[in-house]
């Protein structure tokens, strides 16, 4: 069987990268509360600390200015549509930890760990983060992975076509040992072909250790395949910074992306200072997937049921339903009405990220009507997209570095891109973020043609509280760490803190 590596102990960790200071981004607000408030919270915390020898921390002062603070915010303060005033709080902090384990060299590896990403680019993302993290658990040489030609965007690009592969390997060289292939006379020596696995969904890293490595101790090499979520979110702080130090420094896109990703924030920027980028999401594929019903009549329903059949385990669903739910995208129509009640006027420079829109320029017009100032990465790039259009990832990548760049982001579902994009953009400084509450909203354009636009805008402003980007927003019942990655945010020094008012 071989001997487990001390990958799985799990070491204690004392700040990170976080230096002197750092608390998580619940931590307090400059703001003060009520004295009467304070006080009584004070006192019952000495209280405590006489019977348990809990001495008070900044921390927990903190957290219990935090608690009053946020609830005042939500409920009282104007939101300032365009960013945090507490934005410059919080940074992102993923750096190692002193006790954190160093790369075991590569001859001295328990072997060569191969993975197979699947889904689009960042689906891919995700396995390429968790792949890591893996190959730290096993003590293992991680070779670059290969990412899915099959899958239904049928792109043929290689790691190094997307992301800067030397980069990939120096950045996570004290984490990882990372190897473009498996070197020629280690193939040559073994006995078998590498074996092929696959992990269950969101799997502990004991799996790992229990059922991955003695069989990479003794075939030398493995693969896993269709590895998109196959680690689980719940790991300790050390392994939640290694995923933030790749997802959000080690993934580089190639200098011809990155270039041409830039030139078209240039030129946004030149029209205008401020941009909002929506991923919008409305592809057919997307509308099929969801089981969502838009309004076109028998001939929708016979369009998307067809590409509905595509994915064998999907169950019957009821329309109505997932739109009651809050399960179904807004229309282009609703982002832009939601966008404009917010207080975003027509003259902004709206910048849409998507593919092939169902419906086409007749589902585009009433966004269109309603932000003339629109544009697309076609529209922007002209001749320069023509060497990235066969290959879906590199298109979806050039919308990922105009979204991450601007200074509104808004998602127009739970997918892998509004995922990734939100949790870089709180990582990166709580940019602001929208989540539409497409439950709530849903019955407020129900019922819009019954009220004035500004008892509207207003109903509109009060469902969005807590889902716009802010460091206390409202998290899902089930949140995911790449898109609150909260062990890899931290709060300022007091005195370093400046809160815009």
């Amino acid at each position: 069987m071989g001997r487990k590596p001390d990958a799985v102990a799990k070491p204690h960790y004392s700040g990170g990268g976080g230096g002197p200071g750092a608390s998580s981004p619940r931590a307090a607000r400059k703001a003060p509360p009520s004295p009467v408030f304070l006080g009584a919270a004070l006192f019952v915390l000495g209280f405590v600390s006489l019977f348990t020898g809990h001495v008070v921390t900044d921390a927990d002062w903190s957290r219990i200015r935090s608690r009053w603070r946020s609830k005042q915010v939500r409920n009282y303060e104007p939101i300032d549509i365009w960013k945090s005033r507490y934005s410059s709080i919080y940074y992102g902090c993923s750096g190692r930890s002193t006790n954190f384990r160093s790369a075991v060299p590569e001859n001295s590896s328990t072997g060569y760990l191969l993975i197979a990403t699947s889904g689009g680019l960042n689906q891919q993302r995700i396995g390429i983060t968790d792949a890591v993290v893996v190959a730290w658990i096993l003590n293992a040489t991680l070779v670059v992975p290969e990412l899915d030609h099959h899958s239904f965007w049928k792109d043929e690009s290689d790691f190094s076509d997307i992301f800067d592969v030397d980069w990939f390997i120096s950045y996570l060289s004290k984490d990882v040992t990372i190897v473009k292939r498996i070197p020629y006379e280690v193939m040559l020596s073994m006995d078998k072909l590498p074996w092929t696995m696959r992990a269950p969904r969101k799997s502990m890293p004991e799996f790992y250790v229990d059922e991955v490595l003695p069989i990479l101790m003794r075939r030398r090499a493995l693969q896993l395949t269709k590895f998109d979520y196959r680690l689980t979110s719940e790991l300790d702080e050390d392994l939640q910074k290694l995923r933030c130090r790749v997802n959000f420094h080690a993934l580089r896109f190639t200098n011809s992306i990155h270039t041409l990703g830039q030139k078209l924030v240039q030129k946004l920027r030149f029209m205008s200072p401020r941009y909002v980028a929506v991923h919008l999401r409305f592809e057919p594929d997307m509308l099929a997937f969801s089981g969502c019903y838009y309004g076109g009549g028998e001939k929708e329903r016979k369009e998307l049921g067809e590409i509905r059949k595509r994915w064998d385990t999907l169950p019957e669903l009821s329309a109505e339903d997932e739109r009651s739910r809050g399960k179904c995208p807004l229309t282009p129509h609703e982002v832009g009405l939601m966008l404009r009640a917010l207080g975003f006027g027509n003259d902004t420079n709206l910048y849409v990220a998507s593919g092939e829109i169902y419906g086409g320029e007749e589902t585009l017009r009433p966004l269109r009507e309603l932000f003339p100032n629109f544009y697309t990465k076609e529209m922007l790039a002209g001749d320069d997209l023509k060497p990235f259009l066969p290959f879906s990832s590199r298109l979806a990548a050039i919308d990922f570095i105009v979204c991450d760049e601007s200074d509104v982001f808004v998602t127009n579902n739970n997918g892998n891109m509004a995922k990734v994009l939100a949790g870089r953009r709180r990582y990166m400084g709580h940019k602001r973020t929208i989540r539409p509450n497409a439950k709530k909203l849903n019955v407020l354009f129900q019922r819009r043609k019954h009220m004035g636009w500004d008892m509207f805008s207003w109903k509109v402003q009060k469902v969005q509280r807590g889902l716009m980007g802010e460091p206390d927003d409202i998290r899902p019942k089930q949140d995911d760490f790449h898109e609150f990655p909260s062990s890899c945010i931290c709060l300022r020094k007091p005195g370093n803190i400046s809160v815009t008012t």
